[in-house]
């Protein structure tokens, strides 16, 4: 199944947009290549009020929020994952309305770091956040004339959750599903076997329009879905063409399959590959030596 990538975005930064009946979209100014136009904040309700991923830590989308919400009392603040585009301006928002955080826990790893590895994702992630109340999978939240679900969906980070606005078939995809690119995958925060199960959870459910944490909204969600976990399939077959062909480092594969994109995500490739290959000894698909890391040489079984 081919994968189409919609780049189309409707709105500009910190400006807010009705996505649908009681759902505010405010975009922080913080474009780049993994954010595309910027974070997106969500407003949900219509007396009180949820915030699903306040953010970055940036003033002037704390007030672009604020403008949003409009007086009005805020109970619930959900947030999908600890990465510093998501979750840093947590606190200004609880310190400005008192509301109760949500997510599925403070930020980990998907494994440890093995000897000698360093975090490439260390400086993007939030270790001060902690919820006050930790979401376990499928776990209802019910509000002042909305109830939301967390679907639990690592991945891209250990603590990634989605949010279902449930009877209105919306999923808030956070980083888990974007219309305009695929998910950064890269280990240790992040666990390619983890990303695959979790796109199989939502292809388990009949969400009509996902709204994602950057870029435009997810149409046709679980046709977008297969087309993901196709692309992720066909991405690992050539990952493996190119091994038994006979390279041996993640950096040769990197040079053959992704020539044709932005230099600038050159390193985020050569993670995306490195999940795969994870993905790939721990099923014993590839052998490493010494064990899987971004250095490591590999070879086909």
């Amino acid at each position: 199944m081919s994968l189409e990538f919609n780049t189309a975005f409707d709105g500009r930064a910190d400006e807010p947009l009705p996505i649908a009946p009681d759902v505010l979209r405010v975009t922080a100014n913080n474009p780049g290549p993994f954010t595309f136009h910027g974070t997106n904040s969500y407003i949900v309700g219509r007396n009180t009020l949820a915030v699903i991923d306040p953010g970055p830590n940036d003033p002037a989308h704390l007030q672009a929020l604020l403008a949003a919400i409009n007086g009005r009392p805020v109970s619930h603040i959900f947030v999908s994952h600890t990465h510093r585009d998501h979750s840093p301006l947590t606190k200004a928002i609880v310190a400005e309305t008192g509301a109760t955080v949500y997510a599925q826990g403070p930020h980990r790893a998907a494994r440890p770091l093995r000897d000698g590895e360093s975090n490439p994702f260390a400086e993007s992630s939030d270790y001060d956040f902690a919820p006050d109340q930790t979401l376990a999978d499928d776990e209802l939240v019910q509000g002042d004339g909305f109830a939301i679900r967390a679907i639990h969906t690592p991945g891209h980070c250990a603590n990634h959750c989605a949010f279902a606005l449930e009877g209105t078939g919306l999923l808030f995809s956070a980083d888990h599903v974007m219309a305009f690119a695929t998910t950064v995958v890269a280990p240790p925060d992040g666990a390619m076997s983890d990303f695959m199960r979790s796109l199989d959870r939502l292809l388990e459910r009949d969400d009509t329009l996902y709204l994602p944490g950057h870029g435009g909204n997810v149409e046709n969600p679980l046709r977008f879905v297969r087309g993901l976990k196709a692309h992720r399939k066909m991405r690992e077959r050539a990952i493996l063409e190119r091994f038994s062909a006979g390279d041996r480092t993640i950096a040769e594969v990197v040079a053959a399959i992704y020539r044709d994109i932005d230099p600038r995500l050159h390193g985020a490739a050569r993670l995306s590959v490195y999940a795969h290959v994870e993905d790939l000894v721990a099923r014993g698909v590839l052998q490493a030596e010494p064990f899987p890391a971004l250095d490591a040489r590999y070879w086909t079984t």
